[in-house]
């Protein structure tokens, strides 16, 4: 009863996330009406706690473990706590950004469950505190003026938290991520990419020139510098395509665009000869099998779980993703394809695009050049690392090691995304009721 409950969980959430994808991408045509949406917001909520009880209910039965249970009932507490702030206590808050937001959480909520339940305790926990501490973000963006009038803040604080991790950080695989603060591991550079695109944006929105353009890559440059002394790949590769994109957008200048693409490729091939872990990543990324017994090996055991998950899966408990190294943080995605299926991983990519693009719309729709800009940079940074994890997991580009976003196992990452989305959910907020005002006013 068990197995054939696990087989036939597999195509329900399949089902179950394949409506909500759908749905997110439904709601935003121009001529869907204001009440079919709502309809649609609340089909996706039910199907988000649907998708969280199923998958939930499966790791039980196949474990056994009452832990799941407790963990299922404060997931569902945590997940209305959310809906509940963000749509009641800020008026016009963008309602599919808040769905996906947590459709997203709620995935990684069960794989970490699957993996390691411990784990997935820790993760609730940094979701809590996320809810927390971003509930009160938008409210600051709203009235938040003097935030671009903090420019060299954002720069030095920045710089300095990155140099920190370089001169004092701990190593993880051979790259300096981390730091200890308190019994506590932070990854610095997951907080300072946010600060870096409220650099960019004030800077961009005070001048264009050629003269504000040239300081403001010498400094993005510096932090990029830093990360790849670090041998953080993936948040040097994070930095450049979220700097480049805000360039031309800011300047719309093809030709910086140009100059700024053509520095970034001379950087790596010029990293490729000075430093050998790059030459390593690059050759795993080249011929894994080839060095499966070394540099290889995380790609190719990657590669094997997604091929063994096939289209719809093993089930829940049914596979190998434990064989994966970092199969709850850099290779999620792998774990996910494995158990879940080819097409609910890809359904995952749709539901990651379709935040890509609302953040994108949300970044059109505002007026204010820094909080366009801001807008934009934020919704790179997220495209940009989505991009990244899961193009080294499938072997599309070299693996950098990065995390996937609301879904991976990690409190730094978890909660700086949050941070993003509730950013977002400030200039959303604070363009709609701009609006409502203006109408007011006019009426």
């Amino acid at each position: 009863m068990v197995h054939f409950f696990t087989s036939i969980s597999r195509f329900t959430m399949i089902f179950l996330l394949a409506i909500f994808t759908y749905d997110s991408f439904a709601a935003l045509r121009p001529k869907t009406t204001e009440r079919a949406r709502r309809s649609r917001y609340v089909r996706q909520t039910v199907f988000m706690y649907l998708i969280l009880i199923n998958g939930n209910l499966v790791i039980y039965l196949n474990t056994k473990e009452l832990r799941v249970l407790f963990m299922l009932a404060f997931e569902c507490v945590l997940f209305a706590i959310v809906l509940l702030v963000f749509r009641a206590a800020y008026d016009g808050s963008n309602k599919p950004l808040v769905n996906s937001m947590a459709m997203l959480m709620a995935i990684g909520f069960i794989i970490i469950t699957r993996l390691n339940i411990d784990k997935a305790e820790k993760q609730l926990f940094f979701a809590a505190v996320g809810m927390i501490v971003t509930a009160l973000v938008p409210l600051i963006i709203k009235h938040g003026a003097f935030l671009s009038k903090l420019t060299w803040f954002y720069a030095v604080f920045g710089v300095g938290l990155l140099g920190i991790v370089l001169v004092g950080g701990s190593t993880v695989y051979g790259a300096k991520l981390n730091i200890s603060i308190g019994g506590f591991t932070i990854q610095p550079s997951e907080f300072v990419k946010i600060l870096f695109v409220f650099f960019v944006s004030c800077m961009f929105a005070e001048a264009t020139d050629t003269r504000q353009v040239l300081i403001t890559t010498a400094v993005a440059a510096l932090h990029v510098l830093i990360l790849i002394a670090s041998k953080d790949l993936g948040s040097a590769g994070i930095f450049m395509i979220t700097y480049l994109i805000m360039l031309y957008v800011a300047t719309k200048n093809p030709r910086w665009l140009a100059v700024g693409a053509l520095l970034c490729v001379l950087g790596l091939i010029l990293a490729y000869f000075l430093f050998s872990h790059v030459r390593t990543r690059f050759l795993a990324w080249k011929d894994p099998i080839s060095v499966v017994d070394g540099a290889g090996y995380q790609v190719s055991q990657s590669l094997f779980a997604i091929g063994t998950g096939g289209w719809f899966g093993t089930g829940l408990c049914q596979g190998m993703p434990d064989k994966i190294p970092l199969a709850l943080s850099d290779f999620v995605f792998a774990s996910i394809a494995e158990e879940m299926g080819g097409v609910f991983a890809l359904l995952v990519i749709f539901l990651c695009i379709g935040v890509f693009l609302l953040f994108l719309n949300s970044a059109m729709q505002i007026s204010d050049f820094f909080y366009k800009l801001l807008a934009l940079g934020l919704g790179t940074c997220y495209g940009a690392q989505t991009f990244i994890m899961i193009g080294g997991v499938t072997k599309f580009i070299p693996s950098t090691g990065v995390t996937l976003p609301l879904v991976s196992y990690g409190g730094s990452s978890l909660l700086s995304t949050m941070i993003i989305f509730a950013i977002i959910q400030g200039l959303y907020v604070r363009e709609y009721q701009g609006e409502e005002d203006e109408y007011g006013e006019q009426e």
